[in-house]
């Protein structure tokens, strides 16, 4: 495995202070049984590291939560099994372990906040002002990154501003609404006591561009337009110089290409050695094996089966057809669309963010098509021991649990972990939480809903694009039209980032999205044209289902209105929470 310092947190300083143990993990829910803590500056700052650790620990097959999201949505699908398919069959229970988890890591979270929170005022004298601000700060920063998750998923919840005791634990829930507008206020208050950027810890510690743009992406998800517009302006202007889209690197040479030509990669943003100097992170949450539970399996999760992984998430065809033509066309209209070769001339990021048949994935031939009973493996080329591949057996065709969408995601891999994969190995490749590009995003976004389309909305998209090798989105557009490149934008660019499953259900796409059928190409399926009728508006496509079904594999999907737009309180919350109301339809 490629060895690359971690410079998040710090291992000495996380080991000194005793969170190599995490002893914070065993307080209970209402706070540490010790009313002394913090007694120190010291101590403070240790009880901050555990906050942030905190949001480390949510996961789903041993992928953080980000990369596991987008898979129960209309661009991504996992294995079947109740965990993933209930969700998008409007099956879910109240006992369901992806749908409960968040709720519980996300509220010991912020109990840890409380725990340093709740005396952090006794101890102000010892420390300079400005230190006391600034983890004031950053807690509540932490707090509020909390509540915006669990808001989103869970709709009303109870807002606890303070540990709280067993006499006083029957909270009600309080309105999204009212928790939105908390946000907002607690970001206004906190953001200029942070320094722009902690880039001397990795950015796992957030700064004040990590609080505006939290406050940017509250306001747009709530229709706040001309807040969202301000406090993404503000964040983008606190960026320059700081934080920047990170060019992709020479292996963009490969997009469009086949396997033996070479692999294209995203891992100078993505990977390993996107964490350590990429400056489009803004916020990250760091992995590091030298502290005790803070690894994922992401890496074999994600992996091809000879990549020595599980092949557990993958794209869909769905968001396969999505990606535009080179010429910033959709597929259905680009002269250069050819379905005979259907991943020649098309955007840089489809190839750069997800492995399809015909490429080179983790050094090897990918080909979900039994037709390749064997496949070249680089890797000898790779290290330099031979000129020429060797041949392997096609097990991604063949083995049972291969890609069950006939796709799967590069998009947060790096080859460095091809060395660990098996179902018992552990990854510390990092996870952004905020980026620069969905920052430019947020901006056009609530530029285009405000009404208020100047040049500047043109610049935050092109600048995307252009990265991307893709041409300008053309000028003088209307605000609709804007709208369906804003979506395009946000689809392709944050694909496998964890954003999907929320832009569907604010933008009232899920209703139509997530009924019907997504469509899957397990075998590796040549196609026509004839599969498809139109990308919509939403850059969604629209396909001919007798003819589709010919070629691609389904999966049925539904989605119950006044139901799915948020996941069930969990019962065992309820059951100690009598004052605890259910969601709609559970």
């Amino acid at each position: 495995m490629i060895s690359l310092k971690k410079i998040g947190l710090g291992i000495g300083l996380l080991a000194g202070m005793g969170l190599a143990s995490c002893e914070l993990d065993k307080f209970p829910l209402n706070g540490p049984s010790s009313e002394t803590f913090p007694a120190t500056e010291e101590e403070a700052v240790m009880g901050l590291y555990g906050a942030y650790k905190g949001i480390t620990q949510l996961d789903a097959a041993s992928t953080p939560i980000w990369h596991v999201m987008d898979n129960i949505t209309d661009i991504g699908y996992a294995r079947p099994g109740n965990n993933y398919t209930s969700p998008i069959t409007s099956s879910l229970t109240t006992d369901n372990a992806l749908a409960i988890k968040p709720w519980g890591v996300h509220y010991k979270t912020i109990a840890r906040c409380h725990t340093v929170l709740d005396d952090l005022e006794n101890i102000r004298a010892n420390m300079t002002e400005d230190t006391y601000n600034q983890l004031d700060a950053e807690l509540r920063f932490i707090r509020a990154y909390c509540y915006s998750q669990l808001i989103e998923l869970y709709g009303d919840v109870p807002l606890v501003l303070h540990s709280i005791g067993l006499t006083d634990s029957d909270l009600p829930r309080t309105a999204k609404s009212e928790i939105q507008q908390w946000i907002i206020d607690e970001m206004t208050a906190v953001a200029d006591h942070l320094p722009v950027s902690q880039s001397q810890y990795g950015n796992v510690r957030a700064g004040s561009v990590a609080a505006y743009m939290l406050k940017a992406r509250v306001a747009l998800y709530s229709q706040q337009y001309d807040i969202a517009v301000a406090a993404a302006a503000k964040a983008i202007e606190l960026a320059q110089g700081v934080y920047e889209l990170t060019p992709f690197d020479a292996s963009m040479d490969y997009v469009n290409k086949t396997h033996d030509v070479g692999e294209p990669a995203c891992s100078n943003i993505f990977g390993y050695a996107g964490y350590q100097s990429s400056k489009e992170w803004i916020w990250v949450a760091e992995y590091n094996q030298n502290i005790s539970g803070n690894t994922h399996n992401q890496g074999y999760y994600m992996a091809s089966r000879l990549g020595k992984g599980a092949s557990y998430w993958g794209p869909t065809q769905n968001l396969m057809d999505s990606f535009q033509a080179i010429d910033g066309l959709p597929i259905d209209q680009s002269p250069l669309y050819d379905p005979a070769h259907p991943f020649e001339n098309r955007d840089p990021r489809l190839d750069l963010y997800c492995a399809r048949p015909h490429a080179r994935l983790m050094g090897i031939q990918y080909e979900p098509n039994a037709a390749f009973t064997r496949v070249a493996n680089y890797w000898p080329v790779i290290e330099g021991g031979s000129a020429d591949p060797a041949m392997v057996n096609n097990t991604d065709a063949t083995n049972a649990y291969r890609s069950f969408s006939g796709y799967l995601w590069r998009k947060h891999t790096d080859n460095a972990d091809y060395a660990i994969n098996s179902a018992s190995g552990v990854s510390d490749l990092n996870v952004g939480i905020f980026r620069y590009a969905e920052l430019l995003l947020i901006y056009a976004e609530a530029k285009i809903e405000a009404g208020d389309i100047d040049a500047s909305v043109y610049e935050a998209i092109n600048k995307i694009r252009t990265r991307a090798g893709m041409p300008n989105i053309k000028n003088n557009l209307s605000q609709a039209e804007l709208r369906t490149a804003l979506r395009y934008e946000r689809k392709v660019e944050l694909c496998n980032d964890g954003l999907r499953w929320y832009d569907i259900r604010r933008w009232n796409l899920a209703p139509q999205l997530m009924n019907g059928y997504l469509y899957l190409n397990r075998s590796g399926n040549a196609w026509t044209k004839d599969v498809l009728v139109k990308i919509d508006e939403n850059y969604s496509p629209v396909y001919n289902h007798g003819v589709a079904i010919k070629y691609f594999n389904t999966q049925e999907v539904v989605y119950r209105e006044n139901k799915d737009e948020l996941w069930p309180v969990p019962q065992a919350e309820r059951d100690a929470n009598k004052n605890l109301t259910q969601n709609p339809g559970y």
